[in-house]
């Protein structure tokens, strides 16, 4: 028996063929193209992505007899939004990616009303480009196609999950699941529904929002017969797929950003610098987390390579490992902004402390660095606000295989960090949850199929330096959120 996890990335589609012992036994991968029309503008073709999706699944399949596969799972880049027609089911625009910040003016004009406490408090996030509420309103109101299908009454909305569901399914189910309609600024933790007043505010019918469900549960069958048992968002399905199932177990994904989330359990714990969101659905119960998102971290690590500082990813290790301490050299890696605490969208980054002695190690180290430090202010502001201690951090995504950067994190966290053989938990998140749903397995038979790979254990001796060192680079992040004041 298999499940097969889509995994629709902001950088690529990944579909993963699963056995019953939890193993990846197939995979496929392929890039989506990043278009940058404007300074700050981020979009994708739907109709890539949807192709991507589709030829994931045929080269899956391959030699598989679809009978074998109990059920899929979709895994989604969250904030990221597509407009298309009901009807044709034809894309109206590109969809705008969740670090697209083009809807910036209309969150200044948003907050100048007032609205910034009435949203965070319903919705448990800030007024920010980064979700989907703004985005939407953005391409009602400047795109001609959109327009016209509005009028038409065949206007749809939804964000990557939705999307796929209405496309591959012979039902064309225009669904969501709890966790991504938590993302998208419009929906209300509190009552579970989308909030009407918050739709009034921003001028977004109703009719064309996705049906909110469950993350478990049927969501449709496609052309080659297998159901749809499994929807989450990114990060929520790799808080799954860590096994965060308790209160106070925390996950951090290193990935294209740097994604904390902690489970808190049936109880919605509010922030006024982190977001309040929805973990899963699952059985009826709603699970909820605190989050702290990163806008960049495996970019900045893909910006070393692009501007020659080192000729592949891997090779930061090395260099940063080169150096016994960081020499006064900070770097602020806001190329997107600044997400959590700070929601800093006119943030730039920069590097400070630079002398005639500096080399490209120390650029590089202060980069990996910069990340952890990151993590670090949002982890401790995340125990603070919720009154939970966190428990052992479990890591995944590309660039938690850094060594260096995992043992840093570490120190300056002082708790330990658990990384796993299969760093593809954002996969095994909905991957485990359809074959929970199938009755592949049971949820208490999960913890087995979790193997570890190493334990980085906090060095006490290191901690008081690397105190002062994050005080000093907080100075230089005041630094790099005055650039455009």
């Amino acid at each position: 028996m298999f499940t097969i996890s889509i995994d629709q990335g902001t950088s690529s589609t990944r579909v993963f063929l699963v056995n019953e012992e939890g193993r990846i036994v197939k995979k496929f991968q392929r890039r989506i193209t990043q278009i940058y029309p404007k300074p700050g503008w981020v979009e994708h073709d739907p109709n890539e992505i949807l192709e991507t999706v589709k030829d994931g699944l045929s080269n899956i399949l391959e030699g598989v007899n679809p009978k074998d596969v109990k059920g899929i799972g979709i895994t989604n880049q969250r904030e990221t939004s597509v407009v298309w027609d009901a009807e044709s089911g034809k894309p109206l625009y590109n969809a705008i990616v969740w670090q697209c910040r083009r809807t910036a003016p209309i969150c200044e004009e948003l907050k100048r009303k007032g609205l910034d406490d009435l949203i965070k408090d319903r919705t448990g996030l800030p007024l920010d480009p980064y979700f989907s509420g703004t985005k939407i309103k953005w391409l009602i109101e400047n795109v001609d196609e959109v327009k016209e299908s509005l009028k038409r009454g065949r206007l749809r909305f939804g964000t990557i999950d939705s999307f796929l569901i209405h496309s591959l399914t012979r039902e064309r189910n225009h669904l969501t699941d709890l966790s991504n309609a938590s993302r998208t600024m419009l929906f209300n933790l509190r009552t579970l529904k989308w909030d009407l007043d918050i739709l009034e505010y921003l001028s977004i019918p109703m009719d064309i929002l996705p049906k909110v469900v469950d993350s478990v549960g049927y969501f449709g069958e496609t052309i080659h017969g297998i159901p749809i048992l499994s929807v989450m968002g990114d990060q929520q399905s790799a808080l799954f797929g860590q096994l965060c199932f308790k209160e106070g177990m925390v996950k951090v994904t290193y990935g294209t950003g740097a994604f904390i989330l902690m489970n808190t359990g049936e109880n919605l714990k509010k922030s006024k610098k982190l977001v309040s969101t929805i973990a899963w659905g699952m059985d009826g119960k709603v699970i909820y987390a605190l989050e702290g998102s990163i806008f960049n971290c495996g970019t900045l690590i893909d910006w070393l390579v692009k501007v020659g500082l080192v000729s592949k990813p891997s090779e930061t290790e090395d260099v940063a490992m080169s150096l016994e301490k960081n020499d006064d050299v900070y770097f602020v890696g806001a190329f997107s902004g600044l997400g959590a605490p700070h929601w800093d969208s006119r943030a730039r980054g920069l590097f400070i402390g630079l002398t005639s002695d500096a080399g490209r190690e120390h650029l590089v180290r202060s980069v990996l660095e910069s990340i952890a430090y990151s993590v670090y202010e949002v982890a401790k502001l995340m125990e603070e606000d919720s009154g939970i201690e966190l428990r052992e951090i479990r890591v995944d995504g590309g660039v938690s295989k850094n060594n260096f950067l995992m043992q840093f994190q570490s120190d300056i966290l002082g708790k330990e960090i658990s990384r796993p053989v299969n760093r593809e938990s954002t996969a095994m998140g909905v991957t485990f949850a359809a074959g929970v749903k199938s009755g592949i397995w049971k949820m208490e038979e999960l913890e087995e199929l979790r193997k570890t790979d190493r334990r980085f254990i906090p060095d006490e001796s290191r901690r008081g330096r690397l105190m002062k060192n994050f005080d000093r680079w907080k100075e230089a992040v005041k630094r790099a959120m005055g650039w455009a004041r």
